[in-house]
C-alpha cells in the first residue's frame, strides 16, 4: 500500500482554541490528524467538523468497545462524520469487531477500520497480570479476532508487527518520537525505524505538537525517511 502523507499528527489538547491554532500552523498536505477521547468528550462531532473545514483527514481514535449493538450504533455516528479512519477495541470479541464492520458496510462508508490489540503502555508483566499471559500471546488472540472480521488492520507498537504478522493489512503505530521520552508507551522508536519494522501510518503526538516550529519538524521527518 502506498500512501506519501505517512504522518498522523495526534491533537492531544485539552481546550479548542489551543488545538485550532496548532492545525492553523500546519499544511494538511503533510499529515492527517488525530482527534481522541479528551477533545471528542469534551467538544464532539463539532471539532471533526472544525478540523475537516480545514482540510485534514480524521483519525477518530475512540476505541469503542461495549456491546456489539452499542458499537454499531457508536459507529454508524462516527462514519457519518466522514471521517478517514476510526478503531475499535478488539478486546470486545469478534462479535462486537463484526458489528462494526457491518456498520461500515451499511454506511457505505470509505472510512478505514482498525482494531487495537495490546495498549503500547502495557508491558509483558502488564499483560501477564491483566489478561494471564504474555503480551504475545494477547496480540495473536487479537490478531486472529481482526482477521476473522476482516477490518482494515491494527493500532500496535511497531515492535508488535511482527508478531501481529497480518498481510495486507495497515499499521498504525503509536509511540514515535523523534526523542528518547517515552512519556506513556512503554517503549519508543524512531519514524525511520519504525516504517522499517513495517509501519504503515505513524501517530506523533508532542515530538511535533510541542515545537515551536512543528513544520520544520514534519518536513525532517519526511527527509529522514
Amino acid at each position: 500500500m502506498h500512501d506519501s502523507k505517512k504522518i498522523i499528527v495526534a491533537l492531544d489538547y485539552d481546550n479548542l482554541d489551543s488545538a485550532i491554532d496548532f492545525v492553523d500552523s500546519i499544511d494538511s498536505e503533510l499529515c492527517r490528524i488525530k482527534i481522541g477521547k479528551e477533545l471528542f468528550t469534551k467538544y464532539g462531532p463539532s471539532i471533526v467538523n472544525n478540523i475537516h473545514e480545514k482540510g485534514f483527514e480524521i483519525f477518530l481514535d475512540l476505541k469503542f468497545h461495549d456491546i456489539p449493538t452499542t458499537v454499531y450504533k457508536a459507529c454508524i455516528s462516527a462514519f457519518s462524520l466522514n471521517i478517514w479512519m476510526l478503531n475499535i477495541h478488539l478486546s470486545g470479541g469478534y462479535d462486537m469487531a463484526i458489528s462494526a464492520m457491518k456498520a461500515k458496510k451499511d454506511c457505505q462508508s470509505a472510512s478505514k477500520l482498525i482494531g487495537v490489540t495490546a495498549l503500547t503502555s502495557l508491558s509483558d508483566h502488564d499483560c501477564t497480570k491483566i489478561y494471564g499471559c504474555k503480551r504475545t500471546d494477547q496480540l495473536k488472540r487479537l490478531r486472529d479476532i481482526g482477521l476473522e472480521a476482516d477490518i482494515d488492520g491494527f493500532v500496535c507498537s511497531p515492535y508488535d508487527i511482527n508478531t501481529l504478522a497480518a498481510e495486507d493489512k495497515i499499521f498504525v503505530t503509536p509511540g514515535i518520537r523523534t526523542n528518547n521520552n517515552t512519556h506513556d508507551h512503554h517503549k519508543v522508536i524512531t519514524p525511520v525505524n519504525a516504517l522499517q519494522l513495517g509501519s504503515t501510518y505513524l501517530v506523533i503526538g508532542r515530538s511535533i505538537t510541542e515545537s515551536s516550529d512543528p513544520t520544520k519538524v514534519l518536513k525532517e521527518i519526511y527527509q529522514s525517511l
